[in-house]
């Protein structure tokens, strides 16, 4: 993990060094017939298609980096997965991500901000903590709707007594201000609020919803501030924050959550085009080391068009597609070096030799 993490914060060009880079956290199952394999469970899965809402399988917690890479002009957000735990019952998932967090997080050293992105499962004190062992890391995370939100303490008013911690406490429905105007298909209420899971550390609350009035509203928290990004909005490749106007600005940190969407984009690819769901072996620990040597071969195909100008044509390509251009050419190379090695004899195919250097030639290879 922390030797990818290194590779990707060198592509980073020397103009994008003040960009912030973001941490995925998530966890995806993996359903297994059987029960020879190590730490197999019944797992619930809310989106599990086969009529019942678990699965008998493997949870693994996993962490992506983004980091702002230039693309036709525009900056892009390169995700790659950096590696995989299984979870087992010992731990929970929220430990095991909090120490995934710990161990990469020496690498952003000379970063100014990092910013973690999950969802509402993992917006709970095991993971808010590590916030506080680091200077530099921030989150934006989606929460529970029925999260109590207080008001800030209000000032003090000189009289005997304990000053009050925080203020009233907050409704979603009464007490956020919605915008009047769709922003990115919902309408957005923020203010700053004290919540438990925060402490007394001050954050961003965001509430969205599709409708003014009798809609359901998502909460979002967001330990980062407007005011502290540096981030180029009108360069961005992705919507809305390439149209992010004045009045908007104090949306930004809502917006950069989207970010998290690339590690469900990894989940699929990985185990639709990657094999990630097909390992046969049973120890954990077999498990664990071939999911990451595929995870290592996928971020490969990733990076590399990055950090070789002859591959740049495939920024804009799937990596699929990159990774079928690069086994062709090796195919190609195995036939060439094979076949010119196993002839029969050189004497009866020295025109036959001739012609395929003749043709390896024209493609720019030489044997």
């Amino acid at each position: 993990m922390n030797a990818t993490a290194r590779i990707a914060l060198r592509l980073v060009p020397d103009s994008l060094k003040t960009q912030p880079v973001f941490l995925c956290i998530d966890d995806t199952m993996v359903p297994k017939s059987g029960t020879k394999f190590a730490d197999i469970s019944k797992l619930f899965d809310h989106a599990a298609h086969n009529g019942s809402c678990y699965l008998n399988g493997h949870c693994f917690v996993s962490i992506m980096l983004c980091v702002p890479v230039w693309k036709q002009d525009k900056v892009s957000y390169l995700a790659v997965p950096l590696g995989y735990r299984m979870w087992q019952k010992k731990q929970s998932k929220l430990e095991l991500a909090a120490s995934m967090l710990r161990q990469v997080m020496p690498e952003f050293s000379g970063k100014k901000q990092v910013i973690i992105l999950y969802d509402s499962w993992y917006t709970k004190q095991n993971l808010i903590s590590v916030i506080d062992e680091y200077p530099n890391l921030g989150l934006i995370g989606n929460a529970r709707s029925d999260s109590v939100l207080y008001d800030l303490a209000p000032e003090r008013t000189g009289r005997r007594g304990r000053p009050a911690k925080h203020g009233r406490q907050l409704s979603l429905e009464n007490d956020f201000t919605l915008s009047d105007e769709k922003i990115d298909g919902y309408y957005i209420g923020v203010r700053r609020v004290l919540t438990r899971l925060f402490g007394t550390r001050e954050v961003l609350a965001y509430v969205t919803s599709a409708g003014k009035e009798n809609t359901a509203k998502r909460l979002f928290f967001s330990t980062v501030f407007p005011e502290e990004l540096q981030i180029f909005c009108a360069w961005q490749e992705k919507e809305p924050l390439n149209h992010a106007v004045s009045n908007w600005m104090k949306y930004i940190p809502l917006f950069l959550y989207s970010f998290r969407w690339n590690i469900e984009v990894s989940y699929y690819e990985q185990k639709t085009f990657w094999s990630f769901c097909s390992y046969m072996v049973r120890s954990r620990k077999g498990i664990e080391m071939l999911v990451n040597l595929i995870n290592i071969s996928y971020c490969a195909m990733k990076l590399l068009p990055y950090q070789e100008e002859n591959f740049s044509a495939y920024h804009s390509e799937s990596v699929q597609d990159f990774r079928f251009f690069i086994s062709e050419k090796i195919q190609e190379q195995i036939f060439y070096v094979s076949f010119v090695k196993n002839i029969e004899t050189g004497i009866k195919s020295t025109w036959l030799v001739n012609a395929i250097k003749r043709l390896v030639g024209r493609q720019g290879y030489h044997l």
